[in-house]
């Protein structure tokens, strides 16, 4: 592992331009128009990063920086410019090498499967997702919260189209509590359920859910991991990928602790096409981005955003970024020549450069660099030749892909999907449940029907056998985390009698009592 306090970028002015690794956190934009070298730029800082102990995450949208975890050639085809560029910025350490890295994939075709749960997610994130009006969020807000109190986890898409299956044909009623619930609001969300399944999203909501943890590690040379995520079939569902990504800001910001400005970051995140995170965005989900770009710093974690154009990433969110690696831009269209005044407004004055001339006249390769100081103030913008990185430029083969596969440290651990009673298993047993009954009442009678024994186990007796099951699920998740040295978030007998929490509320009288079950068994736990 590296023993630096910043990241060499390439020379400029005659000078070195480097990253302060103390304010790596601070957060950035890597910006340039198409074919300028903005992917090159990203796999050297993130090869940088991680030779620094400091764990990155990266989208992988055109499918070749995977070849980020292999090392180069000197018979890759533009290697002698790769060479001649080293030797240019006086790099003589220079050597092709590889990187550790861990594939991920949202559908588990190339990577390991990453899932949340409907209730991570949460109805803001979804309702973005499914573009629903402002009536129909109000709706997926309530039936959010009614399965919050009567205790029906939401798993999946299929926990959740239940759930608005029994809200449909009990609208009257909740209506009545929570507000006015109609049943075409409630038909449209399911419409734009259906078609979000169709994109293949369904793959992305189950168990089990990913540990953040996972994503900040290193291995046994210290260096940190590049967590690869296959993003080149996402893609096809922009709306999906930018949720996912700004989901995952969401976790990291919520999981972390306060670090402040810590010697270097504790994880990285580079946001490639970021512009999709904010395109037609609500004024409110900007906000909640800015809050959490703004904050997530304390966390230790560093954001930085990858596009195309600097007039995407709105004035508030642009603020907070410190380290700028702007490539060329071309000026076609008036709005190119905002862009490039824009991008120019940015940059602390340097009195020897022309900053808005040399956006337009960059090569590719080169870039103007300003970074943060040790006292936190930019640097003056230079004109600078960026460092050639040293794995692969260009794909891996799927022979390549299936070998960093298996040796990766979560193999098996997110691979199978988990199944565990949830809503809809709950309500189809109600449905069951009250068919049969009523027809026992038919044939024998009311009174002769109250002498059996319940259909349902009783709440004591589904809470435990059902806490088992879900401990005896997570054991070998923990055995996983065990033999690689970590601690799981989750206490596998907590996260058993906490879910069967859920379906014991759903058997009581009301959400009241389901309140009262589920601190009462909190108590006892602790």
């Amino acid at each position: 592992m590296a023993d630096a306090t910043e990241i060499f970028l390439g020379l400029g002015g005659d000078e070195r331009q480097s990253l302060n690794l103390k304010r790596a956190n601070r957060h950035g934009l890597i910006a340039g128009a198409t074919g300028t070298g903005k992917t090159v730029t990203l796999q050297g800082l993130a090869e940088s990063f991680s030779a620094n102990g400091v764990p990155v995450f990266v989208a992988d949208v055109k499918g070749d920086l995977a070849g980020i975890s292999m090392a180069g050639s000197p018979s890759f085809k533009h290697a002698d410019k790769l060479e001649e560029r080293a030797k240019e910025l006086g790099m003589d350490d220079y050597a092709y090498s590889d990187n550790p890295a861990i594939f991920w994939d949202l559908y588990g075709k190339q990577g390991h499967p990453i899932r949340t749960t409907i209730t991570e997610m949460g109805p803001l994130l979804l309702a973005r997702l499914m573009d629903l009006n402002d009536t129909q969020e109000g709706v997926l807000n309530i039936v959010f919260r009614f399965a919050d109190e009567e205790g029906l986890l939401l798993l999946n898409l299929d926990d959740l189209q239940s759930m608005l299956a029994y809200t449909a044909e009990n609208a009257k009623e909740l209506s009545a509590k929570y507000g006015n619930v109609s049943k075409a609001s409630v038909g449209a969300i399911q419409r734009q359920l259906l078609q979000l399944d169709s994109q293949g999203a369904g793959q992305f909501f189950g168990e089990p859910a990913l540990e953040i943890d996972d994503f900040i590690n290193c291995d046994d040379q210290g260096r940190g991991y590049i967590n690869v995520l296959a993003a080149d079939q996402l893609m096809r569902s922009p709306k999906l990928y930018a949720t996912f990504l700004l989901w995952l800001l969401a976790e990291l910001f919520e999981t972390l602790p306060e670090v402040g400005d810590p010697e270097k970051p504790k994880l990285v995140f580079f946001f490639d096409e970021a512009h999709l995170l904010f395109e037609d965005a609500p004024k409110a989900l900007e906000d909640k981005i800015e809050q959490v770009v703004r904050l997530i710093r304390s966390k230790g974690v560093g954001v930085y955003f990858v596009t195309q154009n600097p007039i995407d990433i709105p004035e508030d969110v642009a603020g907070q970024l410190g380290n700028r690696v702007q490539h060329a831009l071309r000026a076609f269209t008036p709005r190119d020549k905002k862009a490039i005044k824009a991008a120019a407004d940015t940059f602390r004055i340097n009195p020897d450069l022309d900053v808005e001339e040399a956006i337009t006249e960059l090569r590719v390769g080169e870039a103007l660099v300003s970074t943060l100081l040790e006292d936190g103030a930019p640097s003056i913008v230079q004109r600078t030749l960026i460092k050639p990185p040293r794995s692969r430029l260009g794909p891996v083969t799927a022979k390549e892909r299936a070998i960093m596969q298996s040796i990766s440290p979560y193999d098996g651990k997110y691979d199978e999907e988990i199944d565990r009673e949830s809503a809809e298993e709950i309500l189809a047993q109600k449905v069951i449940d009250a068919t049969e009954t009523a027809k026992e009442v038919e044939e024998k009678g009311e009174d002769e029907v109250r002498k059996r024994p319940r259909k349902s186990k009783s709440i004591w007796e589904k809470a435990f056998s059902r806490g088992a099951k879900v401990a005896m699920g997570s054991a070998a998740g923990i055995a996983a985390s065990t033999m690689l040295g970590k601690k799981s978030r989750a206490n596998p007998m907590r996260s058993g009698v906490t879910s069967a929490v859920g379906s014991i509320a759903t058997d009581l009288a009301g959400p009241v009592a389901g309140r009262f079950v589920r601190n009462l068994i909190g108590g006892l736990m602790r």
